[in-house]
């Protein structure tokens, strides 16, 4: 997977290097970009990926959140449905992400994110299937601390992608 973006990383890179008025190699000399450009290349594309796929999950579970802690407060069918929202949110997260292909050392933090997000996604769906606002209600503690384990996770993965940390709110 990670040879499918070697070619058009490599492409950019060399596009870079001629629109920044590098000299044309002479006979005999490398004419590839070092290893540090496409690294480097290769993870802004990672980032921009990455970002496009938390963007979409982030606002689907402000949705859901938001519809829980507000008008759907009190009402037992429409609190359910926000959580089952927010579950279906968290794991099509989870495929995309892992759908991106990235070099080892960050893939091994997206199945780290993976993983604490999927144990948020369970509880979600537990909390989903309660038969009361009150049963439902015993369930915010333990998400909240899932939560807590999914930003952690997110927060190295955004280092490894040069990105700055989320916005939390």
């Amino acid at each position: 997977m990670i040879r499918s973006l070697t070619l058009p990383l490599l492409a950019v890179v060399m596009l870079a290097a001629a629109c920044t008025g590098a000299r044309t190699p002479t006979a005999g000399t490398a004419t590839s970009p070092s290893a540090a450009a496409v690294a480097d290349a290769q993870r802004r594309v990672l980032a921009t990926r990455y970002l496009a796929i938390a963007t979409v999950g982030n606002r689907g579970l402000d949705r859901a959140f938001h519809g829980l802690d507000g008008p759907d407060q009190g009402d037992l069918v429409a609190a359910r449905a926000d959580l089952h929202d927010a579950a279906a949110t968290e794991r099509l997260f989870d495929r995309s992400l892992l759908a991106i292909a990235s070099p080892s050392a960050i893939e091994a933090t997206a199945h780290a994110v993976v993983s604490v997000n999927e144990a948020r996604a369970i509880l979600t769906s537990k909390a989903a299937a309660s038969a009361s606002l009150q049963q439902l209600r015993r369930y915010e503690q333990q998400i909240s601390a899932a939560n807590d384990a999914v930003v952690q996770q997110v927060r190295i993965l955004r280092t490894q992608l040069g990105l700055p940390p989320a916005e939390t709110g």
